[in-house]
This record gives C-alpha cells, sequence and structure tokens, in this order.
C-alpha cells in the first residue's frame, strides 16, 4: 500500500514545542527539536486515523508504515491525519518515550533535548520471530527495534554464533 506521508509535517496543534523535520541518519526522515526541551515534558501527542484490527493487518503490509497500537483492539495510523510524530525515528538510546493516556498516544521527554538534536523513542516492537535491524547507531545499539526477551537474546546469541563459526574447508582446496 502507497502511503500519502510524501510531504510530511508537523501540525502545531499537537506539538507542544517547536519542532522540525528534516533528513535523518537513522531513517529517511527525522523530528528534531527547534528549541529546547526540558525533561519529563509532553513533547507531541501521536495522532492518526483510528483502525480495528483487520484493517491494521492490511495496513500494516507496505514498505512504509506509521502504525502505533493503542491497545489490544485499536491502532492509529499516523499516514492519514498524523501530527508528525509519526515521523520520529527509533533509538535504543531515546530521548522521548511513548505514554498512553486516556486513550491519547502522547510522546514525553526522558532528558532535556538540544536544539537542533532529533526527537528518537525506542519502538519496542514485540518479537514473534521476525527482526527488525536497528540502525540508530547508539552506543548501547541492540541491533534490532524488537524489545529484549530472553527468547530474542537466544536468537540473536545463535545468529552472532552462526556468522562468527569458521567455514569448513572445502574438499576441492
Amino acid at each position: 500500500m502507497d502511503t500519502p506521508v510524501r510531504r510530511p509535517r508537523i501540525d502545531p496543534k499537537f506539538a507542544c514545542f517547536k519542532l522540525a523535520i528534516r533528513r535523518s541518519k537513522i531513517h529517511r526522515y527525522g523530528v528534531y527539536a527547534e528549541e529546547r526541551i526540558p525533561a519529563n515534558r509532553k513533547v507531541i501527542e501521536y495522532t492518526g486515523e483510528r483502525l480495528n484490527r483487520r484493517e491494521t493487518k492490511k495496513r500494516g503490509e507496505g514498505e512504509y508504515t506509521y502504525l502505533f497500537t493503542l491497545d489490544k483492539y485499536w491502532t492509529l495510523d499516523g499516514a492519514f491525519g498524523g501530527s508528525g510524530a509519526e515521523i520520529i525515528n527509533h533509538s535504543c538510546e531515546p530521548n522521548v518515550v511513548a505514554r498512553i493516556m486516556k486513550g491519547h498516544i502522547i510522546y514525553m521527554s526522558l532528558r532535556n533535548i538540544k536544539p537542533g538534536e532529533e526527537l528518537t523513542v525506542d519502538y519496542n516492537f514485540e518479537y514473534v520471530g521476525d527482526r527488525t535491524s536497528c540502525s540508530c547507531g547508539a552506543g548501547e545499539c541492540r541491533s534490532v527495534m524488537e524489545r529484549m526477551t530472553p527468547k530474542l537474546e537466544r536468537d540473536l546469541a545463535k545468529h552472532k554464533a552462526t556468522r562468527n563459526a569458521p567455514k569448513a574447508k572445502s574438499a576441492h582446496a
């Protein structure tokens, strides 16, 4: 499914600070602070079209998706009616956190954020066997966007061991 987010923008109705969308080192575009943001403050609300589980499954198959699960039944699609928060990239060392309050998804600052700094959030995807590789570049990057679980830790260790195992010599050598 093609996404309508061709010209992403910040909707000032939902942003509590001056924010801008620019190219990102992490992935395509990112959201940047245009002014200092103190710790523990509401930064922006994640908005979008409210989808049921069936529609979420259909829309989740595109190359780029902007879906945020609100609860067991509802998901918001930031590609339709998004506030700009849907452009915030993942980082394993985020500076904002998502909080669900009274049916709203609010991004709160975890620490002071400097002007020009990219806003990032830990996506904490649920691990269901497929891994989504991470390119955040953080010092403590875990290499995947999924929430770390014992099963994911085992699978990552197996993958690393397989990559680092010495190659068997060919009989034709």
